[in-house]
Order: C-alpha cells, then sequence, then structure tokens
C-alpha cells in the first residue's frame, strides 16, 4: 500500500537525535516500544506479594503452589504531530550554511517533545493517578514555602509509609527553589550552624537516599496563538516521590508509569503546490505513543507543595 506521507531519512534524524535538555519526560516516563498502535500491558495485583501462604511442607505432601496473577489492560497508542510550511522561494534563497527544512523539522520537533511534556506533568501531577493513602495536600502551614513546615520530614515519612520505595523525586521549578532555601534544610546541610543559603540539590539526594531528583524547568503558553503569550511553568507547585524502572516493559516490570512507543518519531516533507506563487514543502514531524500509570502505589503525591 502507498501512503501520502513518506518519512524522509535526512529529517527523521533530525527528528530522532533533537533533545531539550529542559524537558524530563523522558526520564519519567520512560519509552518502551510496542509491535502494534494496539497493545496490552499487564497491571500488577500489589497483595499477592505480600500474602503468605503456608510455606510447612509434610514428608509425604506437595508445597503448597502460587500462581501469581495479574491483569492485561487494553490500550492503543495515540498520534501525535504537526506540520510545517516552508515555501519553495525559502528553500532557493537559503544560504549554505542554513537548511529550512532541516530547521522546521527540529522546531516543529520541540514543539512536539513540549507538548508531551504537558502530558505527563499532568499524570504526574494529578492525584487520581496514586493511591488514597499515598497522597497528602499542603495548605498554610505545613506548605514548604512555610519556614515553620517541616520538608524533609514529610518527604522522609512518605518514603518509609510507600510499599514500593520511590527512587526519585519530581519536583516544579519554584518548589525546587524553595526547598532548596529552607530554613529547615539549609540547617540540616550546614550542621545547625544557619538558616540562610542555598543548599545544593544533590545533598537533598544523598539525604533522601534517591536516585534522582528531577526538576520541571520549561514553560508553555497558554494563550491561543495570536494573542499576547502567557507563560507559565509547565510543572506546577507540587511534587511526587516515583519509582521509576526504566528496564520496565508494557509485560513486565513494576514501575509508577511508561510509555508505550510505536515505532520511532518520524518527519518527511509532503509536496505542497498551492504554497505561495512557487509551492513548497509541508514538513511533518510526529511520532505514536501512549503515556500509562501502571502502578498507581508506586508513587506519593504532594499536591501544592507551596504556596
Amino acid at each position: 500500500m502507498q501512503h501520502p506521507f513518506t518519512p524522509d531519512t535526512f529529517l527523521s534524524a533530525i527528528a530522532l537525535a533533537y533533545r531539550n535538555t529542559d524537558l524530563i519526560a523522558d526520564e519519567i516516563m520512560p519509552r518502551s516500544p510496542v509491535d502494534k498502535y494496539d497493545f496490552a500491558w499487564t497491571k500488577y495485583d500489589i497483595a499477592e506479594r505480600f500474602t503468605i501462604p503456608s510455606t510447612l511442607v509434610g514428608r509425604k505432601s506437595r508445597p503448597n503452589q502460587i500462581d501469581y496473577k495479574t491483569t492485561e489492560e487494553k490500550s492503543s497508542v495515540e498520534d501525535y504531530g504537526l506540520d510545517s510550511p516552508v515555501p519553495q522561494a525559502d528553500i532557493d534563497n537559503a544560504k549554505s550554511n542554513y537548511n529550512p527544512l532541516a530547521h522546521a523539522a527540529e522546531a516543529t520537533t520541540d514543539l512536539i517533545l513540549l507538548d508531551r511534556e504537558v502530558r505527563v506533568a499532568n499524570m504526574v501531577f494529578n492525584p487520581e493517578n496514586y493511591t488514597t493513602s499515598n497522597q497528602k495536600i499542603l495548605s498554610g502551614s505545613t506548605q514548604w514555602s512555610n519556614d515553620s513546615s517541616s520538608p524533609l520530614t514529610d518527604i522522609s515519612h512518605a518514603l518509609d509509609s510507600m510499599i514500593v520505595r520511590a527512587n526519585v523525586l519530581v519536583l516544579g521549578n519554584d518548589v525546587a527553589s524553595r526547598l532548596c532555601q529552607h530554613p529547615k534544610v539549609v540547617r540540616a546541610f550546614n550542621g545547625s550552624t544557619g538558616e540562610d543559603g542555598i543548599v545544593p540539590i544533590e545533598f537533598l539526594r544523598e539525604i533522601l537516599r534517591l536516585e534522582q531528583i528531577y526538576i520541571g524547568t520549561s514553560w508553555v503558553n497558554m494563550i491561543k496563538p495570536g494573542k499576547e503569550p502567557v507563560l507559565q511553568r509547565v510543572w506546577g507547585n507540587h511534587a511526587s516521590l516515583l519509582y521509576i524502572n526504566k528496564k520496565a516493559t508494557t509485560q513486565s516490570g513494576v514501575t509508577w508509569g511508561l510509555t508505550a512507543q510505536f515505532g520511532d518519531r518520524v518527519s518527511g516533507t509532503i509536496p505542497e503546490p498551492n504554497m505561495g506563487l512557487r509551492g513548497g514543502q509541508m514538513v511533518r514531524v510526529g511520532e505514536s505513543v501512549k503515556e500509562i500509570c501502571v502502578a498507581k502505589h508506586a508513587g506519593y503525591f504532594f499536591q501544592d507543595a507551596i504556596a
């Protein structure tokens, strides 16, 4: 079957290689390849891992058998893509060191990835993706922007309460800034000699025994095109503790969340004869993915961590 859109090797390589270092979605919900648009993923029963059957074996009896049950959930990847028009005049008159098609592919990829960042942030900072016992709403004096609060104690108690202990902490940018300047955190870093200063994020990672702390620093314009832009942080004033297993797939491995991906990110051109006097090329970039929360009990959510 002939498709009207054929990916271009060069432009696809640009789309695949492009990385915006401000984005953290791929670290928090790693990509796991699937063979088809429709796929199944494994949901685990947490109770069976902590319910102990009789292990005593009689002299002539057979040991008890354990049948590990899993639930197979059905889902489908979704297509996310954008087109960027490039007039033929721009291509013909481009400087030798500038490729308008490559630039369009890179800029469009940036928007595709920013859109994914927003989706992942909305999932991570959504109380629906956590068990009721693994979330806490902070307010007033308990918020980490209040000097009388105890953020290290809050996080430590949350980690101790998790059946699957988190290995990463996800913070909105403003939350990270306030946390690193909190008087009690600064005092813990200085050895009770002072409350002023900024604590290195690495200190928090070490004292909390985490593998990584991810800080969401990216911005997004929430106003429709054509109007004065209003930028806001993609990652809000919240914090999440997550267990992320980067080796997990849709079929095996416990992790808070992952991303099913069908094929690679693609890019190519579609001739557009009605673009200007001489026509042009429509640069298309897209990918087929689905973000999934696999194990709600593998996360802990602090809502409204700061005011």
